[in-house]
């Protein structure tokens, strides 16, 4: 076999390797958006005048040359679709404090949305997924200057990992953030070991057959995150944006569990079920919606 044969032989594995890459992550992108078409939030709630929209982030890059490059020829649609790129993020959140929306943590969102008084004004709650090390080392500082609180989502079995373009963050990073952002940070658990697919492109909780271990995981997910940070969450996160009926009630029975998030469009009031709070994804698909809502 010729030298040139081997190349073209290279390069036609590669091509399979990335398109069969992209296919899992559309997969997982259908998941996130439940049955919505896009990322937009819908009319309906571009139109909400009144209440608490809340953003989901997984990771905020630095533009360096690789990821350029990367975002350009990868067929991976997490480059667009689930990574905000730092000066973009910086932009957004500029946005906010320059158009006068005050964010709230959780625990203010909670208090507001179980209070008998209309929610008047808009609001946002900041939140990530997978606590990606990006959140930690590009998001956070942004954050920090700006005095925004935020929740971190964790897969309490999966820290340290790196799958799929995504380092998660390691304890002593989480607990380093804890340490030195104090209450402007709430930690939520994300699963401890059951954020993956399964054949079909199911969620595997969302599997009945798996349903008991589910329930086990749950559990562990919570004692990891006391042991780890001092505390069990009020707030459990979806992976996916969603999960079966049977999961949904064991969930709210959960001592303790006060919110639980979705990727539901939506927005929250003072009438809105925490348990199935609504949450956007936000990137270059969404904001244009997310600024249509801020001026209406």
């Amino acid at each position: 076999m010729s030298k040139t044969s081997r190349k073209w032989i290279l390069a036609a594995l590669i091509t399979i390797f990335l398109a069969l890459l992209a296919v899992s992550v559309r997969h997982n992108i259908a998941y996130q958006l439940g049955n919505r078409p896009d990322f937009s939030l819908s009319k309906r709630v571009q139109r909400t005048k009144n209440g608490i929209l809340v953003f989901s982030f997984h990771r905020v890059l630095n533009p360096t040359d690789i990821v350029k490059f990367d975002e350009k020829v990868s067929p991976n649609t997490q480059f667009h679709d689930f990574n905000e790129n730092l000066p973009i993020f910086k932009q957004q959140m500029n946005y906010l404090h320059t158009h006068h929306v005050k964010v709230i943590s959780i625990k203010q969102m909670i208090a507001m949305a179980h209070s008998n008084r209309p929610i008047r004004g808009k609001y946002v709650v900041i939140t990530f997924d997978d606590i990606d090390r990006t959140s930690i080392d590009n998001a956070y500082p942004v954050l920090k200057k700006l005095h925004y609180p935020f929740t971190q989502s964790i897969i309490t079995g999966n820290t340290g990992w790196y799958k799929q373009g995504t380092k998660l963050a390691t304890w002593p990073a989480i607990q380093k953030l804890h340490r030195e952002a104090g209450n402007q940070v709430t930690f939520g658990v994300h699963t401890n070991r059951m954020h993956y697919l399964v054949d079909g492109g199911i969620p595997v909780f969302n599997v009945p057959a798996n349903f008991s271990r589910f329930k086990r995981d749950y559990a562990t997910s919570q004692d990891v995150l006391k042991e780890k940070i001092g505390y069990k969450s009020p707030i459990f996160t979806y992976p996916y944006g969603s999960g079966n009926f049977q999961v949904q009630k064991f969930l709210d029975t959960r001592p303790g569990l006060k919110v639980v998030l979705t990727l539901n469009d939506g927005i929250v009031t003072n009438h809105s079920n925490l348990k199935q709070t609504p949450r956007i994804i936000v990137n270059t698909y969404s904001w244009p919606s997310i600024k249509a809502w801020i001026n209406n």
